[in-house]
């Protein structure tokens, strides 16, 4: 077979290590759980909890539970940061389409000097300026479905087939 040309192979290289079938599918079902769950409580409470940045929330913890931003300070502390900034942006200035590029930047910002980056927390301010959520209701609506994502995951993480523990041991922390 004909080797690719070295710039097309770094495009089409996979970089994520094969896993087991019954770990995928495993991951799966938790992620369906969760979110069905979410869905029930916000269906229960009337409360906006089916918030879109929380499906990539639960492939991480589902299905890369080693990754930084799977990590619960990184989801919660995230998810308070996109939560701040979507907040002060729509009360101090609610309407400048420039405004939310503004709240993304910081937001990120944050999470990076913080180190406690989660990359689905960066669109949280986006969603206050295209969705239905209310920017003061999101930090409930969050803090409900992060609880419910970390939970299922801690429980299921423990179930087999095992894969590294979730959350990461105290010792696997970088000073």
């Amino acid at each position: 077979m004909r080797q690719l040309n070295p710039l097309l192979a770094r495009w089409v290289a996979r970089h994520e290590p094969k896993a087991d079938w019954r770990i995928h599918l495993k991951s799966t079902i938790g992620t369906a759980l969760s979110v069905t769950l979410i869905a029930g409580l916000g269906v229960a409470s009337g409360l906006p909890l089916l918030l879109a940045p929380l499906a990539p929330t639960a492939l991480l913890i589902f299905g890369q539970p080693q990754a930084p931003g799977a990590q619960p300070i990184n989801i919660f502390a995230g998810y308070f940061i996109g939560a701040v900034f979507a907040a002060l942006s729509m009360v101090i200035v609610p309407e400048p389409w420039w405004l939310v590029g503004l709240a993304v930047g910081l937001t990120m910002l944050t999470m990076l000097v913080f180190r406690v980056s989660h990359p689905p927390a960066a669109a949280v301010p986006l969603m206050v300026y295209t969705g239905p959520v209310p920017a003061l209701n999101l930090f409930g609506a969050l803090l409900a479905s992060c609880i419910v994502l970390v939970v299922v995951g801690m429980v299921m993480h423990r179930l087999p087939p095992h894969r590294k523990r979730y959350p990461l041991p105290l010792s696997q922390n970088v000073e």
